[in-house]
């Protein structure tokens, strides 16, 4: 035998029995993925290659050499049991969180253990000690002499106070690093007594703060943590550790549910500020909604459990990073994609022209929800959903459930049908470690390995932080009425700050006094701020201020682009690489750009867009523009994106544009409204210089971002005095195409606009688009920013009487109100004067070009552009101009009860003389449904209002003398 044979058998010779079996199985594992096996097998295996082939037979525990080859027999029983082992170690990691110590009242029924016990699989106590540890645990501490050490290190691991759910993660480097961490990481790293006391104090703060209020300001709401006092040390360490791996700002976002014990002790919001909040509550028994005023002066404000903050702590030497708990109104999850385009924002570099720059290590986002809101809101999935998404991604999302294990008066399960309540995060492959909210040391473990996870592999990660509800929802609500048994282990059971100083009393790690006495330093703390700011009550009433006065025009922005500029920027937009193939059908009708600038030509309104979009970039003003297909655009006009008919490469002309000064973005969105528009309000919040653009897929889809709308985007100025210029762009418009392809439902906006919030518009020209988003884009960095609300175009996006010539791109600027040409040339023969918006009014210059030849001396039609805030002065200078108008008729396509009429017709009344010229109405009749769903009965309609709105009244005529 030579030298090297007889190395080799040596080396063979110290694996036998199981160990062997154990060594051919990597081997096998290794000629399938080498990467799959430990290094140490892979440096073995590469040296020596195949182990010797094990052969079953009778007990032989010892190696058998033969002659001619290394052959080894062993106990075929014993492999069974070896093999029996590992999937008992297998199921422990999988299954091990059913038995987990999680539950400090001990409200949930005890799953069953069966998978984790080894008699389930055949084996005793006595077989798992014949067998090495590394059957059960490949990389397993030492000192473990057997398999049956393995397993019980493994029970502790995974039935402790953290278990840890993992198998859902498919991706097995992350998998493998998640056990390891739980496995080797987290029990060797215990806290130094320095961090204990620290943690300690901690909890002392939390509990005495909701303590101190609830004595203090007895029967006042504030939504308290007790009984999840662990989310204070649990968030603040989550903090640290972002900060600590280079994130400068980060983004916290969260319901009510102990948000005012979040802000002091997280955000830093002094105690006094909150004590003087309370002071100027209204009398809980005048106002008992959540949504009452509040402390509020002036604008409507918010309630104190809803408000947000920021905070600005050192991180290094000259870098400090900045903490933002986001607004949150009363829907629960609907913050969620607005902190997440908050961290989107921070990450992205807009300096240049093309795509942003992201660095994901720059921002990170942390979502703080309720058991029963994370699985029963559908807000949450969405914004789950966006996390891997290249458009939307910030790079993964810190997760928390303050898990109370009650939703208002509702048990579990009565909320949900799953058995946890994180368990929708497993179908987006999302960590989940469950952590009994009792248990500190455990908190900031589990704190400690989410941060570095997500640092690490810039994915989500979820931490269910089990604990229980000390009061009712509210401290005014009895919450014995509905769960009285709960509620009196919840009156038994110690506080966590107590069971905690017990354990480290316990422990040696402080005194009883020691203990005491940090308690008494948090209640001097409390104490002396309330005494501060009692001894200043009635001096200086809390109030949020007015926002600045709107008026867009008032700066008279300067929107109109020399038409030599636009012609240049036109032949920038027309080039691309010469190696690229564009669609043949697309090239032709974007070659026919070329021409569009030059006298007697006109542009539409898509090559306005993209012309006014080209302008703004030069202006240095960046763009994001989101939505379902809005690459293409739904109705196909956009087209930003290039796409290679031969390769599928795809190339942006505005990337390359050279006089561009900012990055440009254009995202097709999943097919979600809610969770994308919040992300991208979000965004604009965070980044209020960028131009921020919406764009529903048809406008009756923005209904299912309701909540959005209503809480955030409408009124985030007034209650928050959140400066927001997002735009939305709605396509609207009745073509005949059903209930739900035809209204964007601008009853609703026009219903909802108020303290001057936002704009709404309805436009007819491309001229008008093109000056509006110049005007949008102009006051974005001022005070006056407000949203943007545009009914945008379907059918009319490519009608030749909504085109425009290049000359008023070049001049002028945006118009309020238009004026039909042709008509009301002769003022004192006007007696019918006719208002509408959008789509109607250019079906109405249609059918008058078809009857030309009838005389209209009778007849003026303004457009209304801007709808809100209403251009009183224009149509009034429009009204006074005709001295015998007898009738303002307005003309709508939409319902009588939807559309514009009802926001209007009282301001039309109030601009005339209503003895002498009545106000009327033309359009459909009051419905349910916003149109039908009949091709020939929606067209009957249609001609039917722009017949009546054109046909002279005969007595009209008799008083004209006509």
């Amino acid at each position: 035998m030579s030298a090297d044979n007889e190395k080799m058998q040596e080396l063979w010779q110290q694996f036998f029995g199981p160990n062997l079996g154990y060594v051919q199985e990597q081997y096998d594992i290794y000629l399938e993925n080498a990467e799959a096996v430990s290094p140490q097998y892979r440096e073995l295996f590469a040296q020596y290659g195949a182990p010797p082939r094990v052969e079953t037979g009778t007990m032989n525990a010892a190696p058998n050499r033969t002659s001619g080859g290394a052959t080894f027999t062993t106990d075929n029983n014993l492999l069974k049991k070896a093999i029996a082992a590992g999937q008992l170690a297998w199921n422990i990691r999988s299954f091990g969180h059913l038995a987990a110590d999680i539950d400090p009242l001990g409200l949930s029924p005890k799953a069953s253990t069966e998978m984790i016990e080894p008699g389930t699989y055949g084996l005793t106590e006595s077989d798992l000690k014949q067998l090495p540890p590394e059957c059960v645990w490949e990389d397993a501490p030492t000192p473990l002499n057997n398999a049956w050490e393995a397993v019980q290190k493994l029970l502790q691991v995974y039935t402790g106070p953290i278990a840890y759910e993992f198998g859902h993660v498919h991706v097995e480097e992350e998998r493998k690093w998640l056990n390891n961490q739980a496995e080797s990481v987290i029990p060797s790293s215990k806290l130094l007594a320095s961090e204990r006391e620290s943690l300690l104090r901690k909890l002392f703060e939390a509990e005495q703060f909701e303590d101190f209020l609830q004595r203090t300001f007895v029967g006042q709401k504030r939504f308290s943590a007790e009984g999840i006092e662990s989310l204070i040390p649990l968030t603040d360490e989550i903090v640290h550790e972002l900060t600590n791996a280079g994130a400068r700002h980060i983004a916290v976002g969260m319901a009510h549910r102990g948000r005012l014990n979040v802000l002091a002790h997280v955000l830093g919001k002094p105690y006094g500020a909150i004590f003087s909040e309370f002071h100027h509550s209204p009398n809980k028994n005048l106002i008992p909604s959540e949504g009452s005023i509040g402390i509020n002066y002036g604008w409507t404000g918010d309630v104190k459990y809803h408000l947000g903050a920021n905070r600005s702590i050192p991180s290094g030497e000259t870098a400090e990073t900045r903490i933002t708990l986001a607004n949150n109104p009363s829907h629960l999850e609907y913050v969620n994609p607005v902190v997440q385009g908050f961290a989107r924002a921070a990450q992205e570099d807009r300096s240049n022209p093309g795509y942003p720059v992201q660095n994901f290590d720059l921002a990170a986002s942390i979502v703080i929800h309720g058991d029963a809101a994370f699985i029963g809101e559908g807000i949450v999935a969405e914004t789950l959903n966006l996390n891997n998404i290249k458009g939307y991604t910030s790079g993964g999302t810190i997760h928390i459930i303050a898990n109370n294990r009650i939703g208002f008066t509702t048990e579990s399960q009565d909320s949900r049908s799953t058995h946890y309540a994180s368990d929708l995060a497993k179908g987006f492959e999302i960590p989940i470690l469950h952590v009994n909210a009792d248990s500190p040391d455990a908190v900031v473990a589990a704190a400690r390995m989410a941060g570095e996870y997500r640092t690490l592999f810039k994915k989500d990660i979820l931490i269910d932080l089990v604990g229980y509800r000390r009061y009712g929802h509210n401290e005014t609500d009895d919450p014995e009425t509905t769960q009285p048994l709960i509620y009196k282990k919840v009156r038994a059971h110690s506080t966590v700050a107590r069971l905690y100083g017990e354990t480290l009393v316990r422990e040696g790690v402080l005194s009883e006094d020691a203990v005491e006495q940090i308690k008494r330093d948090v209640q001097n703390k409390l104490k002396d701020a309330y005494d501060e700011v009692k001894g200043k009550e009635g001096k200086s009433p809390v109030h949020q201020g007015h926002p600045a006065a709107f008026s867009p025009d008032a700066a008279k922005p300067v929107t109109a682009v020399p038409i030599e500029k636009l012609r240049s920027m036109n032949k920038g937009l027309l080039q691309w690489p010469e190696s690229f193939n564009v669609y043949g059908k697309l090239k032709r009708i974007l070659e026919r750009r070329a021409d569009a600038l030059n006298d007697g030509e006109k542009v539409d309104w898509s090559h306005a867009e993209t012309l006014a979009f080209a302008s703004i970039l030069a202006d240095g003003t960046p763009i994001r523009l989101s939505g379902q297909d809005a690459e293409r655009a739904t109705f196909a006009h956009r087209n930003l994106v290039l796409h290679d008919n031969e390769t599928g490469a795809t190339f942006c002309p505005l990337h390359a544009l050279p006089e561009a000064n900012a990055s440009f973005a254009v995202h097709n969105s999943p097919l979600s409204e809610a969770g994308v528009l919040g992300l991208e309000y979000g965004y604009n919040v965070f980044s209020p210089e960028a131009m921020v653009i919406w764009e529903a897929q048809f406008g009756d889809f923005a209904n299912a971002a309701q909540v959005l709308i209503d809480q955030f985007i409408s009124a985030g100025q007034s209650k928050w005095t959140q400066r927001s210029g997002l735009m939305m762009l709605l396509p609207h418009g009745y073509e005949g195409q059903g209930p739900e392809h035809s209204s964007a439902r601008l009853e609703r906006f026009l219903q909802m606009s108020g303290e001057e919030n936002w704009t709404v518009a309805y436009l007819s020209s491309a001229a008008q688009y093109f000056h509006l988003l110049r005007r949008q884009a102009s006051i974005l960095k001022t005070d006056k920013a407000r949203p943007l609300i545009v009914m945008a175009p379907k059918s009319m996006i490519r009608n030749p009487y909504v085109a425009s010539p290049a000359s008023l791109l070049g001049e002028g600027t945006f118009q309020t109100v238009l004026e039909q040409p042709g008509l009301g040339e002769k003022p004192a023969r006007v007696e019918r004067l006719v208002l509408c918006t959008g789509k109607v009014s250019i079906d109405l210059a249609e059918e008058l070009d078809k009857t030309s030849e009838v005389n209209r001396d009778w007849l003026h039609i303004a457009r209304i552009e801007q709808l809100y805030p209403f251009p009183r002065q224009e149509v009034q200078a429009i009204i006074d101009r005709f001295p015998n108008l007898s009738e303002i008729v307005w003309v709508q396509e939409e319902p009588k009860n939807m559309g514009a009429w009802s926001y209007m017709e009282p301001r039309i009344r109030d601009l005339v003389d209503l003895s002498k010229t009545t106000v009327t109405y033309n359009g459909r009749p009051k419905r349910s449904s916003p149109a039908s769903g009949y091709q020939q009965i929606h067209t009957f309609e249609q001609q039917f209002i722009i017949n009546q709105t054109l046909v002279q009244k005969k007595k009209s005529a008799v008083k004209s003398g006509r």
